[in-house]
């Protein structure tokens, strides 16, 4: 399978009118990703690093939305402890169709466990680390306290959860200015004012972002005993959540 790049958008009479996880997105999803999301290869390398710091023997790791499964290798590629496994969870069959393919590119000792699900109906078992890197933002609103509840009690104690989002924030001017330091950054990668426009239109109702504030607040009602946020990239952050 070869990446291709993302031209989705460029188009008006082709472009999507809401955003879906289909095998056209899959196909151009690497390309899409590093040009859309600032500081992303940071983020999925130090996913990987964290992991390997806190993955324990035994345990299962989760990456929860995986996509492409670029969090899952980069934790497999990091894990010291014996007798792990990852488990990595998407509802888009393309997705993890390639998914497939990545790891069998890259065999190592560690088994990775591909589950084609809602990730708001997935057991959380025995768990030493869980990951959503841009999962949470897709998930409806109503069901996202379920999901770190649930979460934290599948995590063994002294285990973590690394959650990033697209992040909004409280004050307009900043909120503002956030928004056009990341349209900024996509013009800067090659995207076009229609192509920024587009995508925009086709996210809205479909990735539904919230405050850092919000996010840490379910995650402390959830029961974590520490949490902050680690990398942050205009309106992209990434937080750790002790337990």
């Amino acid at each position: 399978m070869t990446d291709a790049r993302d031209t989705l958008f460029s188009d008006p009479l082709e472009a999507p009118d809401k955003f879906r996880f289909d095998d056209s997105v899959a196909r151009v999803f690497p390309d899409m990703i590093k040009r859309s999301v600032p500081g992303y290869s940071t983020i999925v390398a130090m996913t990987g690093m964290l992991a390997g710091r806190f993955a324990s023997e035994g345990s299962n790791l989760y990456d929860l939305g995986c996509s492409l499964g670029a969090s899952a290798l980069a934790m497999r590629q990091n894990l010291q402890s014996p007798r792990c496994r990852i488990i990595a969870v998407d509802n888009s069959a393309a997705m993890l169709e390639r998914c497939r393919a990545t790891m069998d590119a890259e065999p190592r000792a560690t088994a990775v466990e591909l589950v084609c699900a809602d990730l708001c109906e997935v057991p959380i078992e025995n768990a030493s680390v869980v990951v959503l890197n841009f999962t949470l933002q897709f998930v409806p609103p109503e069901r996202r306290d379920d999901v770190i509840s649930r979460i934290y009690a599948g995590l063994r104690p002294g285990g973590v959860m690394l959650l990033s989002e697209k992040v909004t924030f409280n004050d307009p001017p900043l909120d503002a200015l956030n928004i056009a330091l990341h349209e900024q950054f996509k013009a800067a990668n090659g995207y076009s004012e229609l192509e920024i426009a587009s995508k925009r239109s086709a996210l809205e109702d479909v990735l539904l972002p919230e405050t850092l504030h919000a996010h840490k607040t379910r995650i402390g009602a959830a029961g974590f005993s520490s949490c902050d946020v680690w990398f942050q990239c205009f309106n992209f952050a990434s937080l750790i959540a002790l337990k």
